[in-house]
């Protein structure tokens, strides 16, 4: 497992209670980042956070807390008590997604529309902008790393709604790179087919045909993701601010 120098350094990751999110907190624990990780449920976070520092031995180091990643309100509150507990707040990962919606984009309702642009498009922007508040960025430079898809780079029958939402994430991550800097990096990672519930559909039922779409011969794993993730986020990379990096096994080349 490649790990990175987050010493010092106090890491939010939305979603972080199981699949990338998960991944990506281990890493950044591993790494010797504090971490906080947020589920839509209080219960949710605070398993994650425990199973956490189990696995890695940072007993004291994390914490889950609940947040509604669509909660502008939840958002400040978060923000506002990882810094009141750890000191700072220096890298904030916008994980958390969803796609409620499938079929054809015409066929879309208002209010499943509004669901999956309220969290996958909003939810980045205002807890980038709770955490700039909280004092990201403000002691030391400060890093955010955004959650696209490789469905934002194509056409894809089924999931354009989603699509569509990945693909304003991409723009809006250029858009706050511009923004903030130069005391707060922004990048995006645009994963492939990955081992996660909200991509279930996409593998579960044959898996060896969705790992074919691949070069590399195979579907990614969370860990693959947070490997991405937490190479933006290093204070190593500090000369790299809107761009996206595609993490697909090769999909886009196939």
């Amino acid at each position: 497992m490649t790990t990175y120098d987050f010493t010092d350094r106090t890491a939010l990751v939305t979603g972080g209670s199981r699949g990338i999110g998960y991944a990506t907190a281990e890493l950044l624990l591993r790494s010797g980042a504090t971490v906080v990780v947020t589920s839509r449920k209080a219960d949710a976070a605070e398993a994650a956070a425990a199973s956490l520092a189990e696995t890695t031995g940072r007993t004291g180091r994390v914490l889950g807390l609940a947040g509604h990643v669509a909660d502008e309100e939840a958002a400040t509150r978060v923000c506002d008590e990882v810094v009141s507990r750890f000191g700072s707040l220096d890298v904030l990962v916008n994980n958390a997604g969803t796609n409620p919606a499938f079929g054809p984009v015409t066929e879309q309702s208002r209010t499943v529309m509004q669901k999956v642009f309220d969290i996958n498009v909003t939810g980045p922007a205002i807890w980038a902008g709770a955490a700039v508040r909280a004092g990201l960025g403000r002691d030391t430079p400060g890093a955010i790393v955004n959650v696209s898809s490789i469905g934002a780079l194509f056409i894809e029958d089924g999931i354009g709604v989603y699509n569509a939402s990945k693909s304003a994430v991409m723009h809006l991550t250029r858009q706050m790179a511009h923004e903030l800097a130069p005391s707060v990096r922004v990048n995006s990672v645009a994963p492939g087919i990955v081992r996660t519930r909200l991509s279930e559909a996409l593998w579960k039922d044959d898996e060896d045909a969705a790992a074919a779409t691949t070069p590399l011969g195979r579907i990614g794993e969370p860990a693959d993701v947070a490997d991405a993730i937490c190479f933006l986020a290093a204070p190593s990379t500090s000369w790299i601010t809107g761009s996206n990096l595609v993490i697909d096994g090769g999909q886009l080349v196939h």
